[in-house]
């Protein structure tokens, strides 16, 4: 899948002027050639079945027809290999949750500097993910030290109630939906929250959802 040892990148985004940039700015580096662009994930079906099967791709959130979220679930069960790096104008933990769970391997925000976005696309495509300040540290040393086949049941101790939270928390319900499933109140809720914080090292929702999804508590 590679044209002259360069991977293959396709940009999937309705702002044209926008999307010439990013085009620009990824031929500019040395690893990378932009193979095609589409305004949308309806547009993106019809050039990536002309056999324009590209490594990585670029992909916007928000777009007109077929949005960010739909498209990388349709190209995680048709071109699994093809790996997405999600944009976005916001820091929105719903669309971060909702990206990983499609099947992205990494969010960056398209404001952010060029070397941003290389180190992005470099770490996406030599371990397989990219995950910014969006998710801490912490949950990035984590991941790379447990196996792929890991439990997080074997390394941190969970009762029951507490896995039923984390696979709530998964879900774009709020805490307090959340309160109302469990027939618990929300400020045990947020008990639950702060000792699954503690236990996992974690800081923000979006940390418990990809420490889930690593660990085969919840199915992506």
């Amino acid at each position: 899948m590679k044209t002259d040892n360069k991977t293959k990148v396709a940009l999937v985004d309705d702002h044209v002027l926008l999307r010439n940039g990013l085009a620009g700015l990824v031929n500019s580096l040395d690893n990378y050639t932009v193979v095609f662009e589409a305004d949308n994930g309806i547009d993106f079906q019809k050039k990536i079945k002309n056999g324009n099967v590209p490594d990585l791709v670029l992909m916007d959130i928000n777009m007109p027809e077929m949005d960010g979220f739909a498209t990388a679930q349709w190209l995680k069960q048709t071109y699994p290999l093809t790996k997405v790096l999600a944009l976005s104008m916001y820091d929105n933990e719903n669309s971060v949750i909702r990206m990983f769970k499609a099947g992205a391997k990494g969010y960056i925000l398209k404001d952010s500097e060029p070397s941003e976005l290389k180190a992005a696309l470099d770490s996406i495509m030599t371990k397989g993910y990219y995950y910014s300040e969006l998710v801490t540290g912490k949950l990035i040393h984590s991941i790379n030290k447990l196996d792929e086949d890991a439990d997080v049941r074997n390394l941190v101790q969970l009762n029951d109630r507490e896995i039923d939270f984390l696979k709530y928390a998964c879900t774009e319900m709020t805490y307090k939906e959340i309160a109302d499933k469990m027939f618990l109140s929300p400020r045990t809720i947020d008990g639950y929250r702060d000792a699954l914080f503690e236990k996992l090292n974690l800081k923000t929702r979006v940390g418990l959802v990809m420490y889930a999804i690593k660990n085969g508590i919840v199915q992506v």
